[in-house]
């Protein structure tokens, strides 16, 4: 047998660049750099995933950005349209600041491979999935979907596309392939009744959607609320 030896090298200032690789480098740098900081979109105020306790800015975001650019794919391959998106909170990995947004900006906030599946399931199973999001405590990212909890946190109104849930009804939910493999303990996806992936990168999507709007302004809103009385 072949012996294999191998020894750690220290990387550090010690290390001198060579002219001749940085001259070879550079164009290639400044046209990615260039590339990722073109402003394609504003935002006027900082987006993040800490401002609400059931929904947020930066949560609303991303869910409204998967349905808008993910739903004319999915229908032209299918014929189905998408009902409603599920995330997970801990997905967001940056703010957006306040002033210019790039595609380094979606880099920043996705900066995981992860790309939209959709994902078919009961309206037991979405039960299940509601379940979750109530007990949790977390402020998992939805749209197309409405939970309104009473005072005692238990889901009282459950509308999905304006509708009430429908125990009987299949259900098509746009979410990241990490989750449909059962990250972040959402579960309820193992009892998918069919899974189709779009081929397209939460990432993509982001930087699809920063090129068509001019200033992105994402609020607290009512799609899962607890009443106080």
């Amino acid at each position: 047998m072949a012996k294999v030896e191998a020894i750690q090298i220290q990387i550090d200032t010690s290390f001198v660049a060579q002219d001749s690789l940085e001259s070879f480098i550079k164009p290639y740098r400044n046209r990615i750099n260039e590339v990722l900081d073109s402003t394609l979109a504003y935002a006027p105020f900082m987006i993040s995933k800490d401002e609400g306790n059931y929904n947020t800015p930066a949560g609303n975001l991303m869910a409204d950005i998967l349905l808008s650019e993910a739903n004319p794919i999915y229908k032209a391959r299918t014929g189905h349209k998408i009902d409603f998106v599920v995330l997970n909170h801990g997905g967001i990995r940056s703010i957006i600041s306040k002033g210019k947004v790039s595609a380094r900006t979606a880099f920043e906030v996705m900066p995981f491979e992860n790309s939209i599946a959709v994902v078919e399931l009961s309206g037991k199973s979405v039960q299940e999935l509601v379940d979750f999001l109530v007990h949790s405590k977390r402020a998992h990212p939805i749209s197309g979907m409405q939970i309104i909890l009473d005072a005692k946190d238990k889901s009282i109104s459950i509308k999905i596309q304006g509708e009430p849930l429908d125990i009987n009804k299949t259900y098509r939910i746009a979410t990241s392939d990490y989750l449909v493999s059962g990250g972040d303990d959402m579960i309820f996806f193992k009892d998918a009744i069919k899974v189709t992936s779009i081929d397209y990168l939460i990432r993509n999507a982001m930087i699809d959607y920063f090129k068509k709007v001019d200033t992105l302004n994402p609020v607290v809103d009512d799609r899962f609320y607890k009443l106080t009385n």
